[in-house]
């Protein structure tokens, strides 16, 4: 019964956290917004348990991977389980070689039902399947590189020009990003992006991201295939048209640049962003709502050519600091 009670009053907190620009449903994404906030900000174990369960219940793959991290923690590494379990329990297109380790993990820790269930769902999964992987690790910079000038520049460098230029890059992007508290923040003053090691062709994103208050006009971005860019910014910078909200597909002319609809949280609180690329064609999700729905992304860089088959996934940022946490990314 004071379980139950403790939900109710975790519903009512979790909500009144929640402070988006304009009215819109609580969707799952931002359920796990609130509810990350309201488990990191607190230490009574009773609320802690009250919110990873309705944490369990929005089953967003964020959800998981939160819900995972508190594995380690002794206080409420059992209801950790249990949220992990039913998470996994009602989405089995969450399969991947992590999914797999964390499932055998925390069998020890189910009981009944829920123990054979899980050893099921381990026999029936695909073992080939990769599925999403981590790209920020939440300790350090590995995997990730700095910026050498564009796709097509790159492509013109010699092995010897490029290597030199990576090392230049790399000593910036080390000056210009910090890991602080588990997240990925950028404290530079230029537009020094930091991007993945690895090529990317057909990909599923997903990344949080959150831009500084007190920043002067605040502005990030996510380029796909070494190409701007998925925006984020500050939509009171209407001087710029920011009013349109984040999510859209910027640097396009001919094809739609705006997202369909503003579904930014409030200056300063956690955004998250899925995104879809297959081809030329990018779908955007930004916290949980469609924002851009299969539209072809230009070649900034050369407009007379199609978008790159490859290449690297950046976080781009300029002018302010801005965060970026729980980047996980599917080849498709």
């Amino acid at each position: 019964m004071h379980l139950k009670r403790t939900t109710i009053l975790f519903l009512s907190a979790f909500c009144c956290l929640l402070s988006p620009v304009k009215a819109q449903t609580l969707t799952p994404e931002n359920q796990v917004i609130s509810l990350r906030h309201i488990i990191e900000q607190t230490n009574d174990q009773t609320q802690r348990e009250a919110a990873l369960s309705l944490l369990a219940n929005a089953g967003t793959y964020q959800a998981l991977t939160f819900a995972t991290s508190l594995l380690e923690d002794e206080q409420i590494a059992h209801a950790a389980a249990k949220a992990v379990w039913t998470i996994l329990a009602a989405h089995p297109e969450y399969n991947g070689t992590e999914t797999r380790q964390t499932l055998t993990a925390i069998i020890p820790m189910l009981k009944g039902k829920d123990k054979k269930a899980a050893k099921a769902w381990l026999a029936a999964a695909n073992q080939s399947e990769e599925g999403f992987v981590c790209l920020f690790n939440g300790k350090d910079l590995e995997g990730w590189k700095g910026l050498v000038e564009n796709p097509i520049a790159r492509s013109k460098m010699s092995k010897e020009e490029l290597a030199k230029a990576q090392e230049k890059a790399d000593e910036l992007m080390r000056r210009d990003w910090i890991v602080e508290d588990g997240v990925l923040v950028y404290i530079g003053n230029g537009w020094d992006n930091i991007c993945t090691e690895k090529d990317y062709a057909d990909f599923e994103l997903l990344v949080d991201w959150r831009l500084d208050p007190n920043g002067k006009e605040p502005d990030a971005g996510v380029y796909l295939r070494g190409t701007p860019q998925v925006q984020i910014w500050d939509i009171r910078r209407t001087n710029v048209g920011a009013q349109v909200g984040s999510g859209g597909l910027y640097n396009n002319q001919k094809n739609p640049s705006k997202p369909t609809s503003v579904e930014d949280n409030k200056l300063g609180e956690w955004n998250t962003f899925r995104i879809i690329m297959k081809g030329d064609k990018v779908t955007v999700w930004l916290n949980g709502t469609k924002v851009v729905d299969n539209i072809v992304l230009e070649n900034y860089w050369d407009r007379k050519l199609p978008i790159f088959p490859s290449d690297q996934i950046e976080m781009q940022a300029h002018g302010c600091r801005c965060y970026f946490r729980n980047i996980y990314v599917k080849e498709l």
